[in-house]
């Protein structure tokens, strides 16, 4: 080393002698590079189904947060850099999620991550983004697997977690409709065993006893639950199911004269007419409800600016028909998130500034029923809804708006 030195120029050998001198403690005091920043850009890592039998719920939700990032790039960007998307076709299975998600963090480098519209998949994903450290901001994926326990850099639910899915069509039932006796069908899979869980907190808050059917996603006849059901002479019936099992249901009660009200989950509702065309029949929705998420009816004047973003950022799909599809407006609040996780974390983003900024949001997105709020121990970020009488064709709004009451207890 001293030889070395020595070989220098003096004026050169000071600096590095310097530089090795006080270099670990400038290096310390340096913020890390992060991934997926320039001194322009922030770099999100998008991924939902953009194609294949379930890209209705999420292939509009990915175009609903590319253009809100657009407009926000269009109006300035955030402290002076633009928000650049890259995005995957995760096809709502778990290993293209999972594939998706190890692209856009390993190769891709990204800042952060926006994506997820169907919940059993991003569940596969949970244990990677967590080792990752990279935040993630769900799409419209329900995610209750990946939220609870709460970690520490995954948030979602920005529509709705299904566990508030349950709690609010009980809360609704019992405030709306004066049941005492609730009717429940859901699946029985992990999934409903999610909204059952707070159905029963509810139910149970609320002073109702829940008559509990759960039943194989895969069903064919569903004879035997409806029977049962109208057996308990319960006073109202809810379907936590998809559309499938949900338009069955609806088919059976009309046969069996079931005349009680029943409430249609939003798990069920990924296209009305189809619901309609399917069923067969407007008279079997002669005593429908229908779950909302959004803060009024889709293609409302309060929701027009959402729409009229749509047509001009798409125009040639907005003039096919089915679109937008029905869940379109879900991929606004999550981008709102991260837009406004970004500005609360500064000139310097880091991943763990926008984690802590994410933590403390609490707002009203004007899109969603309920606020969009989180807190260290809770990334479940909406959990109200609003509904609506349904005969077929048209729908009535019901004043109000029901919320969940359940929290993760730490079981």
């Amino acid at each position: 080393m001293i030889k070395i030195f020595r070989t220098l120029p003096k004026l050169a050998s000071a600096a590095l002698l310097g530089a090795l001198i006080v270099g670990p403690q400038a290096k310390a005091q340096a913020p890390a590079a992060e991934p997926g920043l320039t001194a322009t850009t922030i770099k999100i890592g998008m991924f939902g189904p953009l194609s294949g039998p379930s890209m209705a719920y999420g292939f509009d939700v990915v175009n609903a947060a590319r253009m809100y990032f657009d407009k926000i790039n269009r109006e300035g960007g955030i402290h002076g850099r633009r928000i650049e998307v890259v995005v995957e076709d995760d096809r709502c299975t778990a290993n293209d999620v999972v594939a998706a998600v190890k692209k856009l963090v390993e190769q891709d480098q990204v800042f952060m991550l926006n994506g997820g519209s169907c919940s059993a998949p991003v569940v596969a994903a949970r244990d990677y983004v967590v080792r990752s450290g990279v935040p993630w901001v769900m799409l419209n994926a329900s995610g209750d697997g990946a939220l609870y326990p709460p970690q520490p850099n995954i948030f979602g639910a920005l529509s709705i977690s299904q566990r508030a899915v349950g709690g609010s069509t009980i809360e609704f039932a019992t405030r709306q409709l004066s049941a005492k006796r609730i009717g429940y069908i859901n699946h029985d899979d992990a999934y409903g065993a999610w909204n059952l869980e707070a159905a029963r907190f509810q139910a149970a808050q609320n002073g109702a006893e829940l008559i509990v059917e759960s039943i194989n996603p895969a069903i064919a006849d569903v004879t035997a639950p409806v029977l049962k059901l109208r057996a308990a002479n319960v006073d109202a019936i809810i379907i936590a199911t998809y559309a499938r099992p949900a338009q069955l249901i609806l088919k059976k009660a009309q046969e069996l004269n079931v005349n009680k009200p029943i409430v249609i989950a939003v798990n069920a509702i990924a296209n009305l007419r189809q619901l309609v065309e399917n069923v067969g029949s407007r008279e079997a929705f002669r005593n429908v409800y229908i779950q909302e998420l959004l803060a009024a009816a889709p293609g409302s004047e309060k929701l027009a600016w959402v729409y009229d973003l749509y047509k001009q950022s798409y125009p040639e799909l907005a003039a096919k028909p089915d679109h937008p599809q029905v869940y379109m407006p879900y991929g606004i609040p999550p981008a709102m998130v991260i837009v406004r996780a970004l500005q609360a974390a500064g000139p310097q983003p880091t991943r763990a500034k926008v984690i802590a900024a994410i933590e403390q949001l609490n707002f009203d997105s004007g899109v969603m029923a309920g606020p969009i709020s989180f807190s260290p121990t809770d990334r479940a970020g909406q959990k109200a809804s609003i509904y609506f009488r349904f005969d077929g064709q048209a729908m009535t709004p019901v004043p109000g708006v029901f919320a969940s009451r359940w929290t993760y207890q730490g079981q």
